[in-house]
């Protein structure tokens, strides 16, 4: 019976069927401030269930930036968008970006970036 069920909510649920979000490609600048362009992959199938933002972390996973992703890319697979100004803390030579679903939130492919000599 439990297994029914379950059946029945995620056939009953197409956002779910969706996956998580991931990074699949990031490229930084770092004249002085940083400028991220990060490709990410979900198969966003519309409002409901989306890629709704991507972030940078340190190491250490606290947030460094976040790009606030405020529309589905569903026919824009992947998509690259880009993040400015972003002030990497002293000693950081390596961040992480993830990407967030509105169902899933995170869980997705991540990627750890080494950063460009900054001056």
């Amino acid at each position: 019976m439990k297994n029914r069920i379950l059946t029945a909510l995620l056939l009953a649920s197409p956002a779910l069927w969706a996956g998580e979000a991931d990074v699949v490609d990031v490229r930084v600048e770092c004249p002085n401030d940083c400028t991220f362009n990060v490709t990410v992959r979900h198969a966003d199938t519309g409002w409901d269930h989306y890629a709704n933002q991507w972030e940078i972390l340190t190491p250490d996973r606290k947030l460094i930036a976040k790009r606030v992703l405020y529309h589905p890319h569903v026919n824009e697979q992947p998509f690259t968008r880009s993040l400015s100004g972003v002030k990497i803390p002293s000693g950081v030579d390596r961040v992480i970006v993830r990407a967030r679903d509105k169902v899933h939130l995170y869980g997705g492919r991540e990627m750890t970036v080494d950063l460009p000599k900054r001056k």
